[in-house]
């Protein structure tokens, strides 16, 4: 069991995203956007962060840097529906900033779960 970070700005897609990290047996703690997820994430309490690319009050790549600022070694996955440009161009940037693993919306269950396993390998099957 990991504890995630969920962060997007939609609660629609956050209670979908928060209810299949659940049933994959993760705990979940949300943030609206980056500036909530820059005052909750915690390196020493959270294994990984999912994080929306665009949003309100601080965008995900900034998010993203930030993070990487307090925490060099954070596990990030990075989620996009887009916006004023193609969602892939976002997660593109993203992936600049050191994220492995970026999904578009809507994001497909199995491959999420799939992704956060094999980011926190054997993290993830001890907690």
């Amino acid at each position: 069991m990991a504890r995630i970070l969920l962060v997007d700005d939609d609660r629609q897609i956050r209670d979908m995203l928060k209810m299949t990290l659940e049933r994959g047996g993760h705990e979940v703690v949300e943030a609206e956007d980056g500036v909530q997820a820059i005052e909750k994430y915690e390196p020493t309490q959270m294994d990984l962060v999912i994080t929306d690319i665009v949003m309100p009050e601080k965008e995900g790549i900034e998010t993203i840097m930030e993070l990487r600022g307090i925490d060099p070694e954070v596990k990030i996955i990075a989620i996009s529906g887009g916006g004023r440009i193609n969602p892939s161009d976002y997660l593109n940037w993203a992936r600049r900033f050191g994220v492995k693993h970026t999904f578009t919306k809507p994001v497909e269950r199995n491959a999420l779960l799939q992704a956060i396993e094999e980011l926190l390998g054997q993290e993830c099957k001890q907690n």
